[in-house]
């Protein structure tokens, strides 16, 4: 195949992620071209928009192109991935954007329509089923890709696939026994027990079912494996995630659309956070630190090979953003912030709470109209730019163990008043929480994430609560 010279991965340096307009305006227009031409595809994102609150081009995990699009896809910064793919066909990815990959392939085809476009959803048996469909999968189960064609129209394929901690785009045969290794693995992390009298236990526990899902899998597949059950273990606990994952799985999607998964750390537990998601091949990205004021920080961390990625905050003090958190263990301090008193009500998001919140891509105004006319109310937005759109969902008000309330009063981090008040009105829980992202932006708002964290401290959201 003749192509360009496309540009070699690089590392992407500083964490000062682009927007990368033009390439997503050029994938998009790939997209619609496609959505014109297949009638299933069509409907089928009508109903992702209507239904769910959702864009189908963010549901979209590769298209297939002819090579005569190779100096385009070049000049907006597309390049070449070096994964297992079908002979003579080239993966291109951007390096720091969010978006779908393409594949380049010989052959004619009609100008500028993909003649694949293949969706991704969480399950790709639950998403035949839901659509009624009886293609066969290629991959068995428990195979790290599968796929299945979903509709073909006009010269072009609709498909969906699945993935298991692999950015590979051919089905191979599972190694004898992965099958049942992949099911044993990922009941070990749904047994995982969370609450001990002691979270020293608690996070021995995880280490230990951690090195038995390892001895049975590898890396990538048990980081898939362990998000799956978090994200399970939150839902369980916050009514919007329940509304919107019983709207995305009507269409056979499940949380296929996640961007990051947040972990509330206490200081005392935030470096084994770290060393855990380290083992799950997460690697640190971008750090925060938000000022004395604010009181808080953050470390993010994304696997490149499953897409997952983490926002892992803790309570935080000047000249401790530069500390390496998977060695170095942050001291107690006098007073908790926000987040360290989130942990003390209801526990870490590793242990006993589980996630603070689940982020996905929305389209974002159309979900909260759709999210109010299921009794779920939206919070004011904490960032809203042309590239970056960002609201929780009214939080999911958790009681609090008495034991935990008189703990925090008899070290005198919490008033007599506010311990009344956790005790009989509970406090601030979970989220889910409401994103659109535009030109494949990866990073965050500082400030916007600070104003969010202070407008949701338990303490403020008790006083107000308390008001008459």
């Amino acid at each position: 195949m003749v192509t360009p010279s496309f540009q070699s991965e690089k590392s992407p340096g500083p964490f000062d992620w682009p927007l990368a307009y033009e390439a997503e305006q050029l994938l998009r227009r790939f997209i619609g071209a496609f959505l014109e031409r297949n009638g299933y595809a069509r409907r089928l994102a009508e109903r992702m928009r209507d239904e769910t609150g959702t864009d189908f081009y963010e549901w979209v995990d590769h298209l297939v192109l002819t090579s005569e699009h190779a100096a385009e896809l070049d000049a907006v910064g597309l390049v070449v991935e070096k994964v297992h793919a079908p002979f003579s066909t080239i993966v291109l990815h951007h390096p720091r954007a969010m978006m779908p990959r393409v594949l380049l392939r010989l052959g004619s085809g009609a100008p500028g329509v993909p003649s694949v476009v293949a969706l991704r959803p969480e399950s790709l048996p639950d998403f035949l089923a839901r659509h009624d469909l009886a293609a066969p999968i290629q991959g068995e189960p428990g195979s790290r890709f599968r796929r299945a064609l979903v509709a073909e129209e006009q010269g072009t394929r609709l498909e969906a696939v699945e993935r298991l901690g692999w950015r590979g785009f051919v089905p191979e045969a599972p190694a004898a026994g992965f099958t049942a290794a992949v099911v044993k693995a990922r009941e070990l992390f749904h047994l995982r027990k969370r609450d001990f009298a002691e979270d020293a236990a608690g996070v021995k526990h995880a280490f230990a079912v951690l090195d038995q899902v390892l001895a049975l899998v590898p890396r990538d597949v048990a980081c898939e494996l362990f998000f799956a059950e978090e994200r399970a273990f939150w839902e369980f606990r916050n009514r919007a995630a329940r509304v919107q994952k019983r709207r995305q799985d009507l269409l056979g999607l499940g949380w296929g659309n996640h961007d990051h998964h947040t972990f509330r750390c206490s200081r005392a537990r935030f470096a084994d956070v770290i060393e855990f998601l380290t083992r799950l091949g997460l690697e640190k990205r971008e750090r925060y630190y938000a000022g004395e004021e604010a009181g808080w920080g953050a470390q993010i961390m994304e696997s490149a090979a499953t897409g997952i990625v983490v926002f892992a905050d803790v309570d935080l003090q000047p000249g401790e953003i530069d500390i390496d958190f998977a060695k170095e263990r942050l001291p107690d301090l006098p007073a908790l912030r926000t987040v360290g008193l989130w942990c003390a009500l209801h526990g870490d998001s590793f242990l006993q709470a589980g996630m603070h919140h689940l982020e996905a891509r929305f389209d974002f105004a159309r979900l909260c109209d759709q999210l109010a006319a299921e009794g779920v109310a939206t919070m004011r937005p904490f960032s809203d730019f042309a590239f970056l759109r960002q609201a929780f969902t009214e939080g999911e008000r958790w009681p609090v163990r008495p034991g935990r309330v008189a703990t925090l009063l008899l070290a005198g981090l919490i008033t007599p008043e506010q311990a009344d008040g956790f005790i009989r009105d509970g406090a601030l829980g979970s989220h889910l929480e409401n994103l659109q992202r535009k030109g494949g932006f990866k990073g965050f708002n500082q400030k916007a994430v600070s104003a969010i964290i202070a407008a949701t401290d338990p303490r403020l959201i008790q006083a107000a609560h308390s008001e008459p």
